[in-house]
């Protein structure tokens, strides 16, 4: 299981990575192992700005549909369209090629009140 220490996480087990004023937003490895077999990303959310732990799409496995909530408060900017036709890449490479949404970050300070890779690792018990 990964953890990179890249990112910041949340107890609702979103992971965040800010490059400059945007970030990449997705969910993480535990999550993804979790929830079995992806196979729809629902999120519908892009040109809207979501505050902090808002619902800002779901996530569907085979067994279970799921909310994925913003980390910080931000803009969405982007949907990964590669989801679209491959929602497994959330499985395959949950941290590259499988990021859910690109945000413009409002409030750079949320980031301060999110987990470090080795606080989210002890949350979860691994």
């Amino acid at each position: 299981m990964e953890f990179p220490e890249n990112v910041k996480y949340t107890n609702d087990h979103e992971w965040i990575r800010v490059e400059n004023n945007e970030a990449y937003v997705g969910i993480t490895d535990y999550a993804q192992d979790q929830l079995g077999e992806i196979v729809f990303v629902d999120v519908t959310t892009e040109g809207e700005t979501i505050s902090q732990n808002e619902v800002f799409g779901s996530i569907e496995a085979v067994k279970t549909v799921s909310d994925l909530l913003m980390p910080v408060e931000g803009e969405v900017l982007e949907v990964n369209a590669a989801l679209e036709d491959a929602p497994e890449l959330v499985n395959s490479d949950p941290y590259g090629k499988g990021w859910i949404i690109k945000i413009a970050v409002k409030d750079a300070g949320q980031l301060d009140n999110l987990l470090t890779a080795s606080a989210y690792r002890d949350f979860i018990g691994k």
